[in-house]
């Protein structure tokens, strides 16, 4: 998953058509351990921003640049993956934000459905038509 400056509003069309999956903004605890050669392995528990069958974007204290590699865990599942830092950029909070890419994919990592590739939420498909429900509120009658 490369998030670097190719991917702003001016590109937007060619990053769409470049991507291999769908980005999803879902928070997942996970844990990050970067090994660099004979260094003792930095550990760190953060969160995911956002999400894709070959990546993430994370926050991260630890620094790294781009080509380290490092290993991922989903906390609740306890699956691990390899990665390799493709991005990395100052986010809104002043934290680094770290665009990873899994070395091999894996679309079942995050344990979502991920949109078709061909899904945009500007399409009519997503468009929500009906009244819509929220779990736990009474409907409201019609008059």
């Amino acid at each position: 998953m490369a998030l670097g400056a190719n991917d702003g509003p001016a590109n937007a069309g060619k990053a769409g058509s470049l991507r291999r999956s769908q980005r999803v903004c879902l928070n997942v605890d996970v844990e990050v351990v970067v090994q660099r050669g004979k260094e003792k392995s930095a550990l760190e528990q953060t969160k995911t921003l956002i999400v894709s069958a070959h990546g993430a974007l994370i926050l991260l204290r630890t620094p790294v640049t781009v080509g380290d590699k490092l290993r991922l865990r989903h906390v609740v599942t306890t699956e691990e993956m390899n990665c390799r830092v493709m991005d990395v950029n100052v986010g809104n909070a002043g934290m680094p934000e770290i665009g990873l890419e899994f070395l091999q994919p894996q679309r079942n990592f995050w344990r979502i459905a991920f949109p078709p590739a061909d899904w945009s939420p500007r399409g009519p498909e997503s468009k929500v038509s009906g009244p819509q429900v929220v779990a736990g509120l009474p409907r409201t009658p019609k008059p």
